[in-house]
């Protein structure tokens, strides 16, 4: 009877190895790891990229406008991390120049911070 149980207990293995080794190659889901935004035009992506210019223009006391959302990434964490390109025009006027900003939200708690602005 054990001797038949060898060929499960393999494959059962090699499996989680396979399954383990996916996952440290990258090409699997990382737990914890940021995620492509497919739509830049979802309302919360957009007031969560405004949210970032504004808060940089009073931190910093600049007068950027907002333009457009370039690219984004998502991470889960405690609420959600966002990794945006902004698209944004310095005075209102000018060429657009690129921004990458950082936001932690927590929905549930109505709560919004801007971590980085470069």
């Amino acid at each position: 009877m054990a001797l038949k149980s060898i060929p499960l207990i393999i494959a059962i293995l090699s499996f989680l190895f396979a399954s383990a080794a996916e996952g440290a190659s990258g090409r699997g889901a990382l737990v914890g790891g940021w995620k492509s935004i497919e739509d830049l035009k979802d309302p919360e992506v957009v007031r969560i990229a405004k949210f970032a210019v504004a808060q940089h223009n009073k931190e910093a006391s600049t007068n950027l406008s907002f333009v457009d959302v370039v690219k984004g990434e998502s991470q889960v964490v405690s609420g959600t991390n966002y990794r945006l390109v902004i698209s944004a025009v310095d005075g209102g006027a000018g060429a657009p120049r690129n921004y990458t900003a950082v936001v932690w939200s927590k929905p549930w708690e109505k709560f919004v911070k801007l971590i980085s602005f470069k």
